[in-house]
């Protein structure tokens, strides 16, 4: 069986930025397994809607692709359809990923595909539920977002669908001292119309240059 820890809000290895953001929202104690070591790196969320136009999808690929060769540290909740095709761009690389499901992972069964990754020491599952809350549920998955982007370094969203909550989320990061970016794409004008910064195919590894202090371990 996997090593399962507890960090508490008083241990060392506590990410800081929960309580700068979250204030007294953030949680007293996380649950984790796997490499806590990577909490203390640099990391990019990445977030997108459930449903995602396909010239989205097929930039957002290329950005993870680039991600991975990188060594970027990403944290997502991999929920939706295309967080869980990015996340398997990811597991092909060899940099750590954070993977922060919605709900509590104290009896929770450790995917095949999870083993190598936790044994190389380069995942880390983690979440501020406690055994209890056992069930996803759509406040839960709204919690758990607050909680990855007050966590980050740098926050990606691939998609956002107009009025839904991840663009509520955008909203909320913009009023953060956080560096919030999305794919430059006709479908995202909600997102570009609020200032969020852009980047598209051709600019992606100078992009990830120019932000190499914040997103570098």
């Amino acid at each position: 069986m996997m090593n399962r820890q507890k960090i508490y809000r008083n241990n060392p290895a506590y990410p800081s930025p929960l309580k700068k953001y979250l204030a007294d929202g953030a949680p007293e104690v996380l649950s984790a397994i796997g490499n806590p070591g990577i909490l203390q790196g640099k990391s990019l969320a990445i977030f997108s809607s459930i449903k995602c136009p396909g010239d989205i999808i097929i930039k957002t690929y290329d950005l993870m692709c680039q991600l991975r060769d990188a060594g970027i540290t990403v944290i997502s909740g991999f929920h939706s359809h295309m967080e869980q095709e990015c996340l398997n761009i990811l597991f092909k690389g060899k940099q750590p990923v954070i993977i922060c499901p919605a709900r509590s992972i104290e009896k929770m069964k450790i995917k095949e595909d999870f083993k190598k990754p936790l044994e190389d020491a380069r995942l880390l599952i983690l979440s501020p539920f406690s055994e209890r809350e056992n069930r996803i549920t759509t406040e839960r998955a709204t919690m758990r977002n607050r909680f990855i982007a007050a966590m980050a370094d740098a926050v990606f969203i691939a998609h956002a669908e107009p009025d839904g909550k991840t663009e509520q989320l955008c909203r909320e990061i913009l009023t953060w001292d956080r560096p919030l970016y999305t794919i430059d794409s006709n479908a995202n004008k909600n997102l570009l119309s609020m200032a969020v910064a852009s980047v598209t195919a051709g600019n992606m590894l100078k992009w990830m240059t120019a932000n190499k202090s914040v997103l570098n371990n």
